[in-house]
């Protein structure tokens, strides 16, 4: 197997998948548009590439082991924007020998009305988004039942960890803990709400990537307390910097009224539904095949209670 793993996208899960090659000694090629990536190791080769453009994505996986899909346009812009660079993506590889292991959520199963999430779910998602992930693995699967591509499919829930500012458990919670105010929630505070710790994200998809088992199927990376509610999050947050919890929810009104001027506020109100009943990922089948256990939840905020403080928000 060469050496050389493509990561498509510089972002959170990016890096994450990034960090967990390098652990493994990989030679790592960073693909985003800009061609820049903020604190880049050294040894790492970031360069710019457009991924609509199949053609594209053929050259700059020439010669590489596995390629890493974690790239998104904005999330205002998924129906437009998201399907096409995933299928130039698998256009690009078709045939060249190039896994392809995809970074997903879990939008596309719907309202369960609170049942765990399972990978054999089906996808009844009721949102535009939803429906724009739903169609998007499913055509991922088709391309590998077709053997244009052979694919495995990795999905966590919402973020939180190092580098990881625009999600529900990101920017509007750590750095206001960290000034002593208000963390802010979506939703309902009370009711569990699986989070995914980024770091682990990315070991799994490095791990779905080494292993010929894991190919075309979908896998729920690990999560450590997944029946964890917002407020018992935000109470380790704060605990963890020393202070008084103080935490605050925004409901759909409020998403409606930013969502006039700001577009990502605008888009998750469709998603309330995951923060006003019981949002629960169960990764048993994962954690059974592999073998890997999610980082206890203490030391992941405690990694990222440290990353905000060395970037604070004025920087």
């Amino acid at each position: 197997m060469s050496n050389l793993h493509v990561v498509f996208g510089t972002g959170p899960l990016g890096r994450s998948v990034m960090n967990a090659l390098l652990r493994r000694g990989k030679t790592v090629r960073m693909v985003c548009r800009s061609g820049q990536m903020d604190e880049a190791p050294a040894d790492v080769e970031v360069i710019s590439g457009d991924l609509y453009n199949p053609s594209i994505v053929r050259q700059l996986t020439q010669g590489a082991a596995i390629a890493f899909q974690c790239a998104q346009p904005h999330y205002h812009e998924w129906p437009e924007k998201f399907p096409p660079l995933q299928a130039a993506i698998i256009e690009g590889l078709a045939g060249s020998g190039v896994k392809l292991v995809i970074g997903e959520n879990i939008y596309m199963y719907g309202d369960v009305n609170g049942r765990p999430q399972t990978e054999d779910l089906p996808y009844n998602a009721h949102t535009r988004k939803g429906k724009v992930r739903a169609a998007m693995s499913e055509a991922a699967l088709a391309a590998h039942r077709a053997g244009k591509v052979q694919i495995s499919l990795g999905r966590g829930s919402d973020f939180f960890g190092p580098w990881v500012l625009g999600s529900s458990h990101g920017d509007r919670v750590f750095y206001p803990a960290l000034a002593g105010k208000s963390a802010s929630f979506a939703g309902k505070l009370d009711i569990p709400h699986t989070v995914t710790y980024i770091e682990d994200f990315g070991e799994a998809l490095a791990i779905l990537g080494e292993r010929e088992e894991a190919l075309g199927q979908v896998w729920h990376v690990p999560n450590d307390q997944p029946r964890i509610s917002q407020r018992e999050f935000a109470n380790q947050v704060f605990a963890k910097i020393d202070k008084s919890p103080k935490v605050g929810a925004i409901g759909k009104t409020m998403l409606r009224i930013g969502g006039i001027f700001i577009p990502a506020a605008r888009e998750t109100v469709e998603m309330m539904y995951e923060f006003e009943k019981p949002f629960i990922v169960d990764s048993g089948k994962f954690e059974k095949a592999f073998g890997m256990k999610a980082t206890p939840m203490s030391d992941a905020i405690a990694v990222t209670v440290a990353w905000y403080r060395s970037h604070p928000k004025s920087a």
